[in-house]
């Protein structure tokens, strides 16, 4: 069994939701990008989401922009995330690995070859932002040969005829997103989620993760009723932003967030 449906398996048998964590690889620099995915483990996150920075993150609002942006300017390249991914792995082989990731950062040095490292240093599924299924055949096939999970977005916008064609594409899981637009923390929860979420889960047996905007623990709670994993982004990220200057109180205030937002995945 895969690290990712072991990750779920071992939720589900915890009574609880799943925690996906996100951060970008290399912010806000690649030697303090690994100190933050270890205190991310430690906290007790269930799947660590990286973040390939990119100069182009369409899909992401000003926090994640800002991320990617630190990370480039720190000089954060492409082997430095392979490297940030090959150092987890070297102290944890059991923590799920999951690349949020753009289609021209794959593509351009070659799709096979992408994946294939992507495999060799640790990478468990990837998460294209712009790559719908019908136009990743390429993709999915490299996925297959080299043993990398599919992840593909349902938004709520997404019709119920189509939601059955992309669950049937995703071999790691189906990340919903609660909310139209970009990524970023958010007041309120979607007043539809509930209606989605069981939309989606009549077309699919696949583990589904609700993500976008979701930045406390009541919100985490909610959505842990609902979804098999709860994804938080922007809030964590947000912890990088506001101690650039001290990582030693980011990394404690990020624990201090990470420890008490998985509370809110408990159920009953």
């Amino acid at each position: 069994m895969n690290r990712i449906q072991k990750a779920f398996d071992s939720a589900k048998a915890a009574n609880r939701s799943a925690f996906v964590s996100y951060v970008c690889a290399g912010d806000p620099n690649p030697a303090t990008s690994l100190d933050i995915c270890r205190a991310l483990i430690d906290s007790g996150v269930d799947v660590l989401e990286i973040g390939v920075p990119f100069s182009d993150p369409l899909a992401d609002g000003l926090t994640n922009q800002l991320a990617a942006q630190r990370a480039l300017e720190a000089g954060t390249k492409r082997e430095d995330v392979f490297d940030l991914v090959r150092a987890i792995r070297r102290e944890n082989d059991v923590i799920p690995i999951v690349f949020y990731t753009y289609y021209n950062l794959m593509f351009s040095g070659g799709l096979d070859a992408y994946v294939a490292e992507a495999k060799e240093a640790g990478v468990d599924g990837l998460l294209v932002l712009d790559l719908p299924p019908e136009e990743a055949e390429e993709h999915m096939a490299a996925c297959d040969a080299h043993g990398v999970k599919t992840v593909f977005l349902l938004a709520p916008t997404t019709p119920e005829s189509r939601v059955a064609y992309i669950a049937r594409y995703a071999t790691g899981f189906i990340y919903y997103v609660s909310r139209t637009g970009v990524t970023g923390v958010r007041d309120n929860l979607a007043s539809d989620l509930e209606e989605m979420v069981n939309k989606i889960k009549r077309h699919s047996e696949m583990p589904l993760v609700v993500g976008f905007g979701i930045h406390n623990q009541e919100q985490v709670r909610s959505v842990a009723e609902l979804a098999d994993g709860v994804v938080v982004g922007s809030a964590i990220v947000n912890t990088i932003k506001e101690n650039l200057s001290d990582s030693d109180e980011m990394l404690k205030r990020m624990r201090a967030l990470v420890t008490d937002l998985i509370q809110g995945t408990k159920l009953g």
